[in-house]
């Protein structure tokens, strides 16, 4: 019974390392049937899933074993589709792709000649009434103009008589009143000293739920750096320590925090 357990054991590998190294590094050209670049292609092993496209000189690579099926896809081209056999993996392959065939649309003609020269140009003129007309009009757009255009306004003799005239609308006081007091009331925008400062910082922990940092395996120390740049690059402090309002803090501090990944490695969890 052990010996068969060990058996088995031994045999289970030995079958997996047998299928990875089944798969082999395929190199290739594709180009039309007039060799022609008809670069990218795009090359799918349909067996295993994986794709790569076809470099500026039609050369490819891509991972395939034998009897897998590998399909070459180009816009405007026939689909070609090649199984693997043994004996391909032992040169490069050439693929070559067929253009498809644009079909011209089908053109009536609804006229019959009859064999009559006369007679059949007279449907194929115009009438000399019709060729006049079009002349004239053809002149008339050309000449210079030489009338005045007319004021498109209505005359004030019939627009009555305007009693908002030299009046000011309640609407445009109320406006007016609103934008003075708002003008009074904001708070006016100015730097903050270092108190302030990190103040500010102590409120964004206390407030914003900052796992979104944590996620990425921040600890404390880190998340303070990242304040500082974040009130360096975004003027946090500045902006919200006399107005903070937690959903626009939260959202500035994700918009820098963007930014701060692509300069500092950071594990995401």
């Amino acid at each position: 019974m052990r010996t068969f357990i060990k058996q088995g054991l031994y045999a289970v590998p030995f079958f997996a390392s047998a299928e990875i190294f089944s798969q082999q590094q395929i190199i290739g050209t594709v180009t039309d049937n007039s060799k022609r670049n008809i670069n990218p292609v795009l090359i799918i092993n349909v067996s295993n899933r994986k794709s790569t496209l076809s470099d500026a000189s039609g050369n490819f690579t891509i991972e395939a074993s034998e009897n897998d099926e590998l399909r070459f896809v180009k816009e405007g081209y026939y689909r070609f589709d090649k199984k693997m056999r043994k004996e391909d993996f032992a040169s490069p392959l050439i693929i070559g792709l067929d253009k498809n065939e644009i079909e011209i649309p089908e053109v009536r003609i609804t006229f019959g000649p009859t064999g009559n020269l006369e007679r059949d140009s007279k449907k194929l003129n115009e009438s000399g009434k019709v060729v006049s007309l079009k002349s004239d009009l053809d002149e008339y757009m050309k000449s210079p103009l030489n009338e005045a255009l007319p004021n498109n306004t209505v005359s004030k003799t019939f627009t009555g008589h305007d009693y908002g005239a030299g009046q000011v609308s309640i609407l445009d006081v109320l406006d007016a009143a609103v934008g003075l007091f708002k003008k009074a009331t904001e708070l006016k925008i100015t730097k903050a000293d270092y108190t302030e400062t990190q103040n500010f910082f102590k409120r964004v922990k206390e407030e914003i739920n900052l796992q979104f940092l944590r996620k990425y395996g921040m600890d404390e120390e880190q998340i303070d750096h990242f304040l500082i740049y974040a009130n360096d690059t975004r003027m946090m402090a500045k902006k919200f320590r006399k107005n903070f309002k937690v959903g626009i803090v939260e959202f500035e501090l994700k918009v820098a925090f963007a930014q701060y990944r692509k300069t500092h490695k950071l594990d995401n969890i």
